[in-house]
């Protein structure tokens, strides 16, 4: 897997996945122009809809439902060190479950990947590329 990332103005900038381009930018508050989600929001995006894949799977293998399922993620802004945590995600069920299955949807729901990614923490490298100089 790869994203690409283009500034593009300012704090305004292209993510480009595969063939699809997103606009990610910073409010006004913050200096942008707000024509795109934060990274912040990309997060949550990123976590809610790979939640809702799980979900819609879980209820598409089991004959239960094929459209209908909504997701909602909230986080907070935590600080030491600047950070997304307390994360809550909501899931709406467009049909009724037995108990047991309501436990199995969870259960289906927590084996996400992002969420998977977020509960162990991953390793990040940074390698910091420099134009070459010429003399």
């Amino acid at each position: 897997m790869q994203v690409k990332v283009e500034q593009l103005e300012n704090v305004k900038f292209f993510v480009h996945a595969r063939h699809h381009t997103l606009i990610c930018d910073q409010p006004a508050d913050n200096g942008g122009s707000d024509e795109g989600m934060t990274p912040p929001e990309f997060m949550l995006a990123s976590l809610g809809s790979c939640a809702a894949f799980y979900a819609v799977q879980y209820l598409k293998t089991r004959n239960l439902a094929t459209t209908g399922v909504e997701v909602t993620v909230d986080a907070e802004k935590l600080k030491a060190p600047a950070r997304i945590g307390n994360f809550r995600i909501e899931v709406h069920c467009p049909v009724p479950l037995t108990e047991e299955q309501q436990l199995s949807m969870v259960r289906a729901v927590h084996s996400c990947l992002v969420h998977n990614t977020l509960m162990s923490v991953p390793e990040i490298a940074i390698e910091l590329k420099l134009p070459v100089l010429t003399s």
